[in-house]
């Protein structure tokens, strides 16, 4: 089963919500437009908006307040995208070239920004102001993440914690808002809206240990990207950390000279493949595993419908997908 079965109960939404992301970023400066509508075009899971609707439905599912949290959510996801990509040196993006590629790193960053204040002007508004903090303390946490993972380029002392810690506030967070807003403007028990928002934390972390895994085992044409883009770029994840504290002694030395030398010293290619073989990929699928029983735990709270069916089957998904 693929995504766009799995979103078939809300497809008539989600379809509106694609509409007015367009809608939100149309600018009159024919560069900012253009660069505004480059990422949109080339697609993407909108898992964020998925879960806001879904979550939605939880509670009084009002469609007009549901999506100015989905449009503000996904703008902000693809504003850190956009400036992900200036910060990472990054050509490619879902297969297509970046705008820092297709334009340069000035356009890049001004869009990113422009995307942002598009997303902060969906959210003005919004009749429930308690959305307004929970989501500020949001991007506030995703910028910190950001941060560690430029403290944590080619770090060969990263510990497992600390790469907890920026997963949960790269990735894991505005999963989990996504939920718990959804679930909060509908004016979903207080309950529900907690396991919700616990359920998206749980998925949240399980996605990125899947995608840092996709990194490792994936091929280019279908991640959009090369394999092993994420440790070209000098950042540090799971399988890696595994293998630097569990792998053999030949394996271990020489991802630290490649750590060290930021490349210079070892093939990319031979590091991954000490990668794969230390069993580093097991550990993080393994792990991914448990967060989404974690998340499954949480589903079983909420009363059985067709939108918790789907939230099931997306986590299913998740964990089993190939891209």
């Amino acid at each position: 089963m693929n995504l766009q079965e799995i979103y078939h109960v809300i497809k008539k939404d989600l379809d509106w919500i694609e509409e007015e992301l367009q809608n939100a970023i149309e600018t009159g400066q024919p560069v900012l437009n253009e660069s505004s509508a480059h990422l949109l075009k080339a697609g993407g899971k909108r898992m964020r908006p998925v879960f806001v609707l879904l979550s939605g439905r939880f509670g009084h599912y009002e469609r007009e307040e549901l999506k100015r949290v989905a449009v503000a959510l996904e703008l902000i996801h693809m504003a850190t995208l956009v400036h992900d990509d200036v910060i990472d040196d990054a050509d490619t993006r879902r297969g297509q070239a970046t705008i820092k590629k297709e334009w340069d790193n000035k356009v890049a960053m001004y869009t990113g920004d422009f995307i942002l204040a598009r997303a902060l002007m969906e959210l003005s508004g919004l009749k429930d102001k308690t959305v307004h903090p929970i989501l500020a303390k949001a991007m506030t946490l995703v910028c910190l993440g950001e941060m560690d993972q430029i403290e944590d380029l080619y770090s060969e002392r990263l510990s497992l914690r600390r790469y907890l810690r920026r997963i949960k506030r790269k990735t894991a967070l505005l999963i989990s808002v996504s939920c718990q807003l959804g679930a909060l403007v509908s004016q979903a028990s207080p309950r529900h809206v907690q396991w919700l928002k616990a359920y998206g934390y749980y998925v949240g972390m399980a996605f990125q240990m899947k995608d840092d895994v996709l990194d490792f085992i994936g091929d280019e044409e279908t991640l959009g990207k090369p394999a092993g883009n994420d440790l070209r770029q000098g950042n540090v994840t799971l399988p890696v950390i595994y293998a630097l504290y569990q792998g053999d002694e030949d394996a271990r030395e020489s991802i630290r000279s490649y750590l060290r030398s930021q490349g210079e010293m070892v093939s990319l290619s031979q590091v991954l493949d000490q990668v794969r073989k230390s069993g580093g990929i097991e550990y993080t699928l393994d792990l991914s595993k448990r967060y989404m029983n974690k998340a499954m735990h949480c589903l079983k709270q909420l009363p059985a419908s067709t939108e918790r069916e789907s939230l099931r089957l997306i986590a299913e998904f998740i964990v089993e997908r190939s891209y």
